[in-house]
């Protein structure tokens, strides 16, 4: 292995592609624990509007985050393609709302290019880079920074 080769970093290769309105997004596989159909969460009083309620899963109570209201991507609509991703972000279980689920997509370093600064107009600290697949492109999301934010701190008081 060349010096180049070592300083490159170490992203991960497989992202899972799912739609939330006209925009195609993906996060890394491995923090996916299972993709389930959409089903009304348990509403939880007080709680932001983003997050959906609680489902019940297998034991587990799982606050489920809806991405469309969570971006500001307009209202949600829950139709036949509507999935629920559960994800494992640390020690915590959390279920995220997306459009659809489009497939696993495997990128090499050469196919993720930084993200564009937006300076104030946009917070770009969730975002990973874009990535390119012959004409889709991708938004790669850090999904551990973005559920682990201030948000996800009162998601864990409601869940706990």
């Amino acid at each position: 292995m060349s010096h180049t080769e070592t300083a490159t970093p170490t992203l991960p290769s497989e992202y899972l592609a799912f739609t939330l309105g006209k925009e195609e997004y993906g996060i890394d596989i491995q923090k996916v624990s299972e993709i389930r159909s959409y089903e009304n969460p348990t509403r939880i009083a007080s709680a932001p509007e983003f997050v959906k309620g609680v489902l019940n899963l297998r034991g587990i109570i799982v606050p489920i985050v809806d991405m469309r209201i969570r971006f500001a991507l307009g209202t949600p609509d829950y139709g036949p393609f509507t999935v629920v991703i559960i994800l494992n972000i640390g020690t915590r279980v959390v279920g995220m709302v997306v459009d659809a689920v489009s497939d696993v997509t495997t990128l090499t370093p050469e196919q993720i290019k930084a993200a564009p600064d937006m300076g104030s107009t946009l917070n770009t600290e969730h975002i990973v880079g874009l990535g390119t697949v012959e004409e889709r492109m991708l938004i790669l999301v850090d999904i551990d920074k973005l559920m682990s934010s201030e948000e996800m701190g009162l998601i864990e008081r409601l869940a706990a």
